[in-house]
């Protein structure tokens, strides 16, 4: 699982920190530029929701193999070609097998580890975290070390590949290789006069998509998105509208990034030990709306703070994804949660960094879209609310 989220966003941020060079080397128009740079969220998105029902038909494992050679496979044939569309082509494919990775992956905690789920979860958060810093960190100086930006964005077409073996080894050991259909919870037993008998079945619920709590998750889950995807995109340009110098809103920004790690590892475990995670939805949003006020009022007095608080308050991510596994009994549910909230989600997201960068460019100024930010914080909230209060979907 750490080796697959390892691989969940090189593709993507490196693909950003070397779009100049790509540009100037095949003449990429900035047009097509701006559609690749905004398609991760729409590919996690659709591939989110169309996965969910044919993953559950298939064991684990195998779609999890088969998404980490699609990846692999894609970001080869990504710098292979001297075409800007065959890029744009190239690049939904590699895009496609992260998006499966983001919905089978908490499938996986809740198969292999369904009593230690905040674990579990925060080590493969941790890195995913890890895999974005590295890659956005790694892939200028590969690309300046052999002196192609095609070799800084091809050498993430080699790691997805570590994983391969591992889950082909996992798939081999018997049970776990079943459809997710053959892992329904099963009634517990219960012991009278020396006999075993199975209780009684819980009344059937409805489906997971009916259930108000599946869809807070995913509306906790979008706008948690959307506001990260904001500050990833924008953060250093309000600092240095701001007055901030670029080379230290880079820092800043670094910052923000660097504090997901252990925010990520930490946060899963603490909020798996109880069964209402309320609390922990209203800190992160009090946090990030700190961060937001203090960016509004004084960008540029304590950039430090701003950046601390919001670090810690984009802990909303890392505990989305634990609420996956701990609102669902099942890994069959866990799987149609998950696909849902992701799904739906990230397509939320996808629009949020540019309706952001239009609203500044009508105003002129970062003050309406920072008041955007504080406002969706409170839907968010009120979604968090009911995706955290105690309970199962399935």
């Amino acid at each position: 699982m750490v080796l697959t989220a390892l691989n969940l966003r090189p593709a993507v941020t490196s693909f950003g920190a070397l779009l100049p060079d790509l540009q100037r080397d095949i003449g990429m128009p900035a047009a097509l530029a701006g559609v690749i740079t905004t398609l991760p969220p729409i590919c996690f998105g659709v591939f989110g929701l169309l996965v969910g029902r044919w993953a559950r038909r298939r064991d684990t494992a195998l779609v999890l193999t088969a998404a980490m050679l699609l990846t692999s496979a894609a970001l080869l044939a990504r710098v292979l070609v001297d075409r800007p569309a065959l890029v744009l082509l190239w690049t939904v494919p590699a895009l496609a097998g992260m998006g499966v990775g983001n919905v089978l992956l908490p499938v996986a905690v809740k198969r292999w580890f369904p009593r230690h789920v905040g674990r579990a979860t925060g080590l493969y958060s941790m890195a995913l975290a890890v895999g974005t810093a590295l890659a956005a960190a790694a892939s200028v100086p590969v690309a300046e070390a052999f002196g192609s930006w095609r070799v800084g964005l091809g050498v993430w077409a080699l790691p997805p590949l570590a994983a391969v073996p591992v889950w082909l080894w996992v798939r081999r050991r018997g049970e776990e290789s079943k459809p997710l259909a053959d892992y329904r919870q099963a009634a517990p037993a219960t012991h009278a006069a020396g006999h075993t008998t199975r209780a009684p079945s819980p009344a059937p619920r409805a489906p997971v998509h009916r259930q108000r709590q599946s869809w807070a998750l995913a509306g906790y889950f979008g706008l948690q998105s959307l506001g990260a995807y904001v500050v990833m995109g924008w953060l250093p340009s309000i600092y240095q509208d701001a007055g901030v110098d670029a080379a230290t809103a880079g820092l800043l920004l670094a910052l923000v990034t660097l504090l997901g790690a252990p925010i990520s590892i930490a946060l899963p475990e603490l909020a798996a030990r109880r069964s209402d995670q309320r609390g922990y939805v209203v800190g992160l949003a009090v946090l990030a709306a700190a961060a937001y006020v203090g960016l509004l009022v004084a960008p540029a007095t304590l950039p430090g703070l701003w950046a601390v608080l919001l670090g810690v308050g984009m802990g909303a991510f890392p505990l989305a994804l634990v609420l996956i596994g701990l609102r669902a009994r099942s890994a069959e549910g866990t799987a149609r949660l998950s696909a849902l909230s992701q799904g739906v989600g990230y397509l939320v997201a996808a629009g949020g960094p540019l309706a952001i960068g239009l609203l500044h460019d009508a105003t002129d100024s970062w003050t309406p879209p920072l008041l955007v930010l504080i406002a969706l914080l409170v839907p968010q909230l009120l979604f968090g609310l009911v995706a955290a209060s105690p309970g199962h979907v399935d």
